[in-house]
């Protein structure tokens, strides 16, 4: 037997396909009867938001790679028309399974609950009908703009994800043409609209229905023939020539502007729309076979995150998990002093994100801090940390920020924040032509009795106050003199281009973080070959870099015991003989989004573990500024280790890729039900109990949010 080509096409998964996989498993919790109602509503709601993206992005680009003729197969073996063929039909199987648990599911058993969804404003009664009526004249009638399409008024644009209803008219008391009209559902008024109701239940219909009830008086000399909704989706990738563009920020700001208006990519429309208004609206916007998705049920699933929102349902809804105090960090300390007496690790959602406002809040403050320097992909919409930095300009000490602009559907947030930065008084960078900046730093200067020394604090999350509430990530608070070192040459090397001969301790993509992974996954490949222990433990968001599963594969094929926790995308086969037998895959679908990003090598009794902000694709490795940090102390390390083994004994949430391409939830037979998340809650509020802390008041379940980094 030869050797084996552990690049074979055969041994990998396509990582479109490997996406939708992950939307399934989102989709299972809002399956799951065991999850409060209002949470299942929830995640079918992430499922819809999560598709829309991924529409928007990789199926886009997808189209845009055989429109431009491009037939480069990818690492599964397929070009981009057989992925493009592929992903429609398995979208169109989790579109309907979506349909199927709403309409069938949920629906049914929201209706037993008390609270009843009108799906077809037919079904009215007479009063109810009247007040819907007088909703429309008093709220609804003044911000339509209804637009008739005929010689001399063209089809008008559709803007990218709204909801319209197009209508096929014909002049009262003629016998002339049907002509098309449409009208936007305006995205100003609440799309759930509650109906008077006696008692506790709870009535409510969508605009959508209101409108289509009321149309005719939009075109008063008209007959309507027919009204349905539909819903475009553009390709709303922004190409930027970076070399080209003179000003960075206003060419991204000219993008957007264009984003709106992009190519039509996917069609959603009622089902049992007419054929001539269906032939009109396909013919306009150029779509085409399955681009086409006919809906049973209200377009748009986003809308039951409002349902979410609507009181009264408190008893169905899983009481949100407040993060709890960092026992090394009590409230009101001095940072600075605490961080001297040994490095620090934050564990998020389950303590809280304070400590990592108020280092920026305290270095503002502090006279003897000298400079403060940060990198920022994604901040809240009400930034503590923005203000802090623009405080710290403001009382005179050197602030320099790395706003990344090209965040994607973070633009115009970003570009908001740099201008306000900048107005303050900081110096703003942009990032680095051609890649992302998506590292997470801070560096603070102090001047101290001693001499210069430097405070940082990494991270595997954004600097955001808000979803730092909801994504599990780790960060480390360390005044390390060789972790100083490489920070100040982080940000030399990102303001001025100026390259370190060296690194103490970090490891930076997109130049040496690759090989560095490459080089500890072939380290205990060399221990395995010598018949001695050898494991590693990775978690990442997404698993798709060909080098990498390569050398995982032949790690595995020596000897070397794998265990990988990957929340999404994973093109790593396992079970294949001689190839993968040593790898598991789990994937964890919470209450939080998995988002933290851990590693661990283990050769004999020595081990060593790291966090970063890249996962193993390459983007992260080959086309943005990552940084790896390496946890030295012990009982920190053991943290980190106590983490991922909690998270490999989910018997709950956990989901194991199976030798088919398939995840099955862990069979529980023997084994005690188990959650992680909910382990790392209880700890949380232990540790700040015994710290002398008092715990935040919080429950035993918590909330889903979004599922999209």
């Amino acid at each position: 037997m030869g050797e084996k080509d552990f690049r074979n096409p055969k041994y990998y998964t396509n990582r479109e396909l490997s996406w939708v996989l992950f939307n399934h498993r989102v989709l299972n919790e809002a399956r799951d009867k065991s999850i409060p109602l209002f949470e299942r509503l929830k995640f079918l709601s992430i499922t819809a938001s999560n598709l829309d993206e991924f529409f928007m992005i990789r199926v886009a680009s997808l189209k845009d790679m055989v429109n431009a003729g491009y037939e480069k197969k990818d690492i599964a073996g397929m070009t981009p028309l057989e992925q493009l063929t592929a992903l429609h039909e398995s979208i169109h199987e989790l579109v309907e399974l979506q349909y199927t648990t709403y309409n069938h599911s949920l629906l049914p058993l929201l209706e037993k609950s008390g609270l009843c969804v009108i799906r077809q404003h037919e079904q009215l009664s007479e009063d109810e009908g009247a007040y819907v009526d007088q909703y429309f004249e008093d709220n609804v009638y003044p911000v339509l703009t209804p637009m008739a399409v005929d010689s001399s008024r063209p089809f008008p644009l559709i803007r990218n994800k709204s909801l319209n209803i197009g209508a096929m008219v014909r002049k009262k008391n003629t016998e002339e043409e049907l002509e098309f009209a449409t009208v936007q559902v305006p995205s100003v008024l609440s799309r759930i609209v509650q109906l008077p109701t006696e008692g506790k239940a709870k009535k409510i219909i969508l605009l959508e229905e209101i409108i289509e009830r009321n149309i005719h008086k939009l075109f008063l000399n008209y007959d309507i023939v027919c009204a349905h909704p539909f819903r475009i989706m553009r390709n709303a990738d922004l190409t930027i020539d970076e070399d080209e563009a003179a000003d960075l920020l206003k060419e991204i700001e000219k993008q957007l502007k264009m984003r709106q208006w992009g190519e039509a990519i996917r069609l959603e429309v009622e089902a049992g729309m007419d054929k001539r208004l269906l032939k009109i609206i396909k013919k306009e916007l150029n779509i085409e076979g399955q681009s086409l998705y006919e809906i049973e049920g209200p377009l748009d699933l986003t809308v039951l995150m409002k349902l979410y929102g609507l009181d009264g349902f408190q008893h169905l809804k899983t009481p949100k998990f407040e993060p709890q105090q960092v026992p090394e960090l009590p409230a009101g300390c001095n940072i600075f002093e605490e961080i001297r007496k040994g490095d620090i690790l934050l564990h998020h959602p389950y303590q809280t994100f304070t400590p990592v406002v108020d280092f920026i809040r305290q270095a503002a403050k502090d006279p003897e801090v000298l400079a403060i320097k940060q990198t920022l992909y994604r901040v809240s919409g009400n930034s503590p940390i923005i203000a802090a930095l623009a405080q710290a300009a403001e009382n005179g000490k050197q602030v320099t920020v790395l706003v990344e602009l090209k965040a994607r559907f973070d633009e115009e947030n970003n570009i908001v924040w740099a201008r306000m930065l900048e107005k303050a008084g900081c110096h703003v960078i942009y990032g680095l032509v051609g890649l992302k900046t998506h590292s997470k730093i801070t560096l603070v200067v102090r001047r101290e009795e001693d001499g210069i020394r430097r405070y940082v604090h990494l991270g595997t999350g954004n600097y955001n106050d808000a979803t730092a509430k909801l994504y599990t990530d780790v960060g480390l608070l360390t005044c390390a003199e060789t972790i100083g070192e490489d920070a100040t040459a982080v940000f030399n090397m990102l303001s001025g281009y100026s390259e370190p001969k060296f690194w103490n301790k970090l490891s930076l993509a997109p130049l040496w973080l690759k090989d560095k992974f490459l080089h500890l996954i072939a380290r205990e490949k060399r221990y395995a070959k010598e018949g001695r222990p050898a494991h590693i433990i990775a978690k990442m968001n997404s698993l798709c870099d060909p080098d990498i599963i390569a050398a995982l594969y032949e790690a595995s094929a020596a000897g070397v015991k794998i265990d990988l926790i990957v929340r999404g995308i994973c093109c790593l086969k396992v079970g294949i003989p001689g190839v993968s037998e040593n790898i598991t895959v789990r994937s964890i679908v919470g209450n939080f989004l998995e988002h933290s990003r851990i590693f661990y090598f283990k050769n004999d009794d020595h081990y060593e573990i790291y966090c970063g902000s890249a996962d193993w694709m390459p983007r992260n490795l080959e086309r943005r500024v990552e940084i790896l940090f390496p946890v030295d102390r012990p009982e920190l390390k053991e943290e980190l280790l106590h983490i991922l083994m909690n998270q490999l004994n989910d018997t709950v949430k956990a989901s194991v890729l199976q030798a088919d391409g398939k995840y099955e939830k862990v069979d529980r037979r023997g084994k005690a039900m188990f959650v992680s998340q909910e382990a790392f809650c209880r700890e949380a509020m232990e540790k700040a109990k015994m710290s002398g802390e008092e715990p935040v008041h919080t429950s035993r379940r918590f909330v889903p949010e979004t599922h999209q980094e």
